[in-house]
């Protein structure tokens, strides 16, 4: 079969024999002699080869003009979307921003180590005076018993109420008087500055209570513990000192140690520093070990009632 190579294309034939590779037209069904037949003297034999289709030519690789209206060699461009006016102005100021932001960063990381250095400083000062005024009690008491007398302490300024029974069997009046002390559970507990007005009422509510005087470990460990903020309408836990700053900033209260400081020592703002505390909840945790009696003063053997620095053992048995 002539070789044409024009518009042909080479294919295989159907038997494995010299006549593998062919020629034909394009488009055309032939019936091509098998060679390897004709050289053994036998019958002629033909082999069908199915029609093959010319590719079709890309629109692009012609020399003339496509089916797709593009002139050869060349694409068709997309159209690229205009560039809002708002997204060319935030790349511009990109860069100031960038440079503003930067710097609030640096100013806020300087402001919070200056601020932790301010609370590391407080919390010195605090403790040193804490020593002091813990050996100076121990230096007047040696003193008076050397001298054969008694070493009186001052008497205490706050004090921490814990309220140990309900509503049954109660009297209308200590009822009226538990509201202010904000006791409306068992088991909770609050801090009251102690005066004449708030003795009195501690002495009317007493066979309902147990309070005493707590010391610097019991105030620190249920601050720290037990601590929750009274925002408005809302019971927060101090585990930040943002938000103590917040809302006592003002009054010179920036930190927990600032807090404790103010609670124990009876300050000037030991009130705005107290009402801030939401009222102690030991009602999912009662002292270990239970209670003695609680219609009993804690001087028969009971629990009511005061018991002075024996207040500690009490509140370690809560937390």
């Amino acid at each position: 079969m002539t070789n044409q190579m024009t518009n042909q294309m080479t294919v295989k034939c159907e038997a494995d024999c010299c006549c593998t590779e062919q020629w034909k037209p394009e488009g055309i069904s032939v019936q091509l002699p098998c060679l390897a037949a004709a050289r053994e003297g036998g019958p002629e034999k033909t082999h069908n080869l199915p029609a093959v289709k010319k590719p079709r030519a890309s629109c692009c690789a012609g020399e003339e003009k496509g089916s797709c209206g593009t002139a050869p060699g060349t694409l068709k461009k997309k159209k690229v979307p205009a560039v809002p006016e708002t997204l060319k102005k935030k790349r511009r100021n990109f860069p100031e921003l960038k440079v503003k932001r930067l710097r609030k960063k640096i100013a806020l990381k300087s402001l919070r180590r200056a601020q932790r250095k301010l609370i590391y400083e407080n919390a010195k000062y605090y403790h040193k005076g804490y020593r002091q005024m813990y050996r100076t009690e121990i230096r007047k008491a040696r003193m008076a018993r050397k001298a054969g007398n008694f070493y009186v302490p001052a008497e205490q300024k706050m004090a921490f109420v814990i309220r140990i029974r309900g509503i049954n069997g109660v009297s209308p009046k200590v009822r009226k008087v538990l509201q202010p002390f904000c006791l409306r559970q068992i088991f909770n507990g609050t801090f009251v500055k102690l005066n004449k007005a708030s003795i009195n009422m501690l002495r009317i509510v007493e066979p309902c209570i147990a309070w005493g005087y707590p010391n610097l470990k019991s105030v620190n460990e249920l601050i720290y513990k037990c601590g929750y903020s009274k925002i408005p309408k809302k019971r927060i836990a101090l585990t930040d000192n943002s938000l103590i700053a917040r809302s006592l900033g003002k009054y010179g209260i920036s930190c927990m140690e600032d807090l404790i400081h103010e609670i124990n020592t009876v300050g000037k703002r030991f009130k705005e520093a107290n009402n801030f505390l939401w009222p102690f909840k030991f009602k999912l945790s009662s002292p270990r070990g239970g209670m003695k009696k609680k219609t009993t003063h804690f001087v028969e053997g009971g629990d009511a009632g005061n018991r002075e620095d024996q207040i500690n053992r009490l509140i370690r048995r809560l937390n």
